[in-house]
């Protein structure tokens, strides 16, 4: 059996050190997605972002395939993996969900594909990985091990903030945060 287990974090440069770990367990790349904001993107043209991994982190493995992908309602992130695969076809094809609809197709529910979009619009970066049940533990492990958010704060967070879903018709978010 496989299961899809996702975990968002505050910044790119340690969903980039989670996903390296995972690889370097044993988890292969083509298991795992990483889509998220990283400054570097918002400076990129989505069309001229393909393959810029080695810049961004990673000179191997799944980071080194890192392109940029513009998102409605999130903006230009950095993206591999079957997630961005799946997000990048919603798009081109003007597909309705793009990346809540890409994390629901891999077995969230709902309101986590929600919170998810929300966290990468606000700067956030994500990691799922694809785990067969034997992987699973150690998947958790590596990826609990690195801080990610906490789900429940963050949403009461944004909750008290008047957000409720995720809206892709939404501008790119904009920080208040000096």
């Amino acid at each position: 059996m496989t299961r899809t287990i996702t975990r968002s974090y505050d910044n790119y440069e340690t969903a980039s050190a989670v996903v390296e770990n995972l690889e370097a367990a044993g988890i292969s790349g083509s298991d795992i997605s990483v889509v998220g904001r990283d400054e570097r993107a918002k400076d990129s043209n989505a069309a001229e972002g393909a393959g810029i991994g080695a810049g961004v982190g990673g000179a191997a493995g799944l980071l080194a395939g890192l392109g940029i992908l513009a998102i409605p309602g999130v903006g230009p992130v950095v993206a591999a993996g079957w997630l961005a695969a799946t997000a990048a076809g919603a798009v081109a094809g003007a597909a309705a969900g793009g990346l809540v609809g890409s994390l629901t197709s891999a077995g969230l529910s709902e309101e986590d594909a929600n919170y998810h979009a929300e966290t990468v619009r606000r700067g956030g970066t994500v990691v799922s990985v694809k785990a067969a049940d034997e992987h699973a533990a150690t998947v958790e492990s590596i990826m609990d091990g690195a801080s990610p958010i906490d789900r429940d704060s963050r949403l009461a967070q944004y909750r008290a903030e008047g957000w409720n879903r995720f809206d892709e018709k939404a501008e790119p978010y904009k920080s208040t945060v000096i």
